[in-house]
């Protein structure tokens, strides 16, 4: 097995980044290190967390094999600010609901239709 830090990045085909910017800074905290002409990183809530949206309008949103990725919540109370935050950034709410007790979760699709996933475990 090889030692890695973990995932260390996820880039996103997008129609426009500061849209995506936008959103997620609105919805997660994301905070922008990094910007040319096409790309735009910005870290996320997580200690290594990088998110890329890369200008690519021709294929944003497609799936292309990976099916949603996920937020987890540090509280469950939070799932009621996270869905508002969402649609009030532009986000649909797709189903919500819990896993079991207490576990809460919500998918939702950011303005370029990519799924994910925000949950309290």
């Amino acid at each position: 097995m090889i030692r890695t830090h973990g995932l260390s990045h996820i880039a996103l085909a997008v129609a426009d980044p500061d849209r995506s910017l936008q959103f997620y800074r609105a919805v997660f905290g994301v905070r922008e290190y990094f910007r040319d002409d096409t790309t735009v990183q910005v870290l996320g809530p997580g200690v290594h967390d990088v998110l890329a949206f890369e200008k690519r309008p021709a294929v944003a949103g497609a799936a292309g094999g990976i099916i949603h990725f996920g937020f987890r919540l540090t509280t469950p109370q939070d799932i009621d600010a996270a869905v508002a935050a969402v649609e009030s950034a532009g986000g649909v709410v797709t189903s919500r609901g819990e896993f079991g007790p207490g576990l809460p979760y919500a998918f939702v699709r950011d303005p370029d239709g990519y799924e994910i996933e925000i949950w309290f475990e």
